[in-house]
């Protein structure tokens, strides 16, 4: 029997769907994890610049401390980074690298002054060029979000925990 492109294409939905509770997951938590970690080393080895921009920090993180800004975005980034790449505590670190980004986009990445639309259109970029440059954040966020909702997918320390829970429920069931 020979194959026919309908067929082939059958087969290969059904094994991209096999492997999408897998693969989707683990490629957005490892890219994650790499980026939010380099991010944290990079306030693990340097200068706390924190100080020049907490006005700027929105409320109520313009009422704590640079120090302590600085501490608690760090270590945010370094540990909910190793979280995703475990896949241990998806969701709750996806949430907290939300609002870390999100701050971040507020105190640093958004433009400073924009007036139209059009204005605001030329912060979206990677490099700032007195536009703002919320293009990344926005990838982090567009990237975390789905882990915040589905959690960590099937290569995970989540689903063997909650495979072990289901396990040990339905032996103490019986």
């Amino acid at each position: 029997m020979h194959a026919t492109p309908t067929s082939a294409l059958k087969w290969l939905h059904l094994n991209l769907d096999r492997a999408a509770g897998w693969v989707a997951p683990l490629s957005l938590r490892v890219f994650l994890a790499w980026e939010f970690f380099e991010a944290g080393l990079q306030k693990w080895n340097g200068e706390n610049w924190f100080q020049d921009i907490q006005s700027a920090f929105p409320f109520p993180f313009n009422h704590v401390p640079a120090t302590l800004n600085w501490q608690l975005s760090m270590w945010a980034e370094l540990l909910c980074a190793i979280a995703l790449f475990a896949g241990l505590g998806t969701r709750l670190s996806a949430f907290i690298l939300i609002v870390v980004t999100l701050v971040a986009t507020a105190t640093v990445h958004w433009p400073a002054d924009w007036s139209t639309f059009s204005e605001l259109a030329r912060g979206y970029a990677i490099s700032n060029t007195g536009y703002g440059n919320y293009k990344l954040p926005l990838i982090y966020l567009v990237a975390l979000v789905p882990l915040l909702f589905t959690g960590a997918g099937k290569l995970s320390l989540d689903a063997l925990i909650a495979r072990y829970f289901r396990l040990a429920t339905t032996l103490g069931a019986k």
